[in-house]
């Protein structure tokens, strides 16, 4: 090839400024996987693959609902329900004849659950990413991301506190489908909603291009992989308020009294090692595997935004609103959409139309923070 390679850049400078960090980057994931061992080791590498997934095919979720909200464009969305139907053709059937290895993502509906759906929204247009979209852009170098993520962690401890006050406030029993009769009332419904967005698109905006169906099967299989692993549906939001409460301890915080970390699950994961904490280690996978797609592609982010001192406060007060919301609304994009609807859970129908609301107005209120400004 005369010193060039098939992306068409010298091969010194391939070495030099691609293929060494993301080497480096590879076997310090490794390495961790190697500690983490057996189970824990695989589950890494099922987040590493979300990871990679996700940041190279861009795969997200609060992009496709922004691009269909502000111009009627369904691809993106429709690769979502495609995704989500995937995992519950095979996930349902599963959950069915393995009751007691593997557990769904079913949880009650309630006024906190659904004021919750609708904030986090709203806070996820504001910061361009939703659970998993925060995590990859923060391991992608985008710097809003990286701000947010921490806050996001802060926050769903926060929320985390004050759970049982809110629940308090009212919650409905538990409403799922199951069986052959549950999974075929899932697909009517996604069938339904991707019908719908397709008529209100602009003609030709439901084309999915090739990325999009590679994407949305690859996520499904990962997605399914964790669920057999981990024994649980894929989530992000525990994991973090996981790592803000340990930070907490660490302080000296007593947690022994709350409600929450008092529970034996709880209280049991507080006290071990992140490395055994199925969520954590799939979210640490979803940053480095980010990491590593944007070293392959020669640089993290695109530097820093000018944006007005309003829009960084924004930045953190939504990162708190993410990780606060998301907590009272059992999960994000991930663990209350995608992984709820896709192992029956009524809640999942009902967080998915609350936080579309909520993006409607997030994207919104972008310009007048400020939050529209050029890099």
């Amino acid at each position: 090839m005369s010193g060039t390679t098939l992306a068409g850049a010298p091969a010194g400078s391939i070495f030099g400024g691609r293929v060494l960090p993301v080497a480096l980057a590879v076997l310090a994931v490794l390495a961790v996987a190697v500690l983490a061992g057996g189970r824990y080791g695989l589950l890494l590498a099922i987040g590493l693959g979300f990871g990679v997934a996700l940041e190279g095919l861009r795969f997200g979720f609060a992009g496709p609902w922004r691009a269909m909200i502000l111009r009627r464009e369904p691809a993106g969305l429709l690769a979502q329900l495609l995704a989500i139907g995937l995992v519950a053709a095979v996930a349902m059937p599963l959950l069915a004849s393995h009751p007691q290895e593997l557990s769904p993502a079913h949880a009650p509906v309630g006024w906190a659950m659904v004021g919750g759906a609708f904030v986090f929204g709203v806070a996820m247009q504001l910061v361009l990413g939703c659970g998993s979209g925060t995590l990859v852009n923060a391991g992608s170098g985008n710097v809003v991301g990286a701000l947010a993520l921490p806050f996001f962690a802060i926050g769903s401890f926060a929320g985390s506190l004050h759970l049982g006050w809110w629940n308090g406030l009212g919650l409905a029993p538990v409403v799922a489908v199951e069986g052959v009769s549950g999974l075929a009332i899932t697909l009517a419904g996604l069938a339904v909603v991707a019908g719908l967005a397709i008529r209100l698109g602009v003609p030709g905006g439901s084309r999915l291009p090739r990325r999009l169906w590679l994407a949305a099967g690859v996520i499904a299989g990962l997605a399914l992989l964790n669920l057999v692993v981990a024994g649980q549906p894929w989530g992000v939001v525990y994991g973090l308020g996981l790592w803000a409460a340990k930070g907490a301890a660490a302080l000296g915080a007593d947690l022994s009294a709350n409600a929450f970390w008092a529970a034996p699950a709880n209280a049991e994961r507080l006290a071990a090692s992140l490395l055994t904490d199925v969520t954590s280690l799939t979210n640490f996978g979803i940053i480095a595997g980010a990491l590593l797609v944007s070293l392959w592609r020669g640089g993290l982010g695109a530097g820093l935004p000018r944006l007005p001192v309003q829009a960084w406060v924004a930045v953190v007060v939504a990162g708190l609103l993410l990780g606060y919301s998301s907590r009272l609304a059992f999960g994000c994009n991930v663990g209350a959409f995608f992984s709820g609807i896709s192992t029956g859970s009524l809640h999942g129908w009902v967080w998915f139309l609350a936080a579309f609301a909520g993006s409607w107005l997030g994207i919104r209120l972008r310009p007048a923070l400020g939050l529209e400004a050029r890099p």
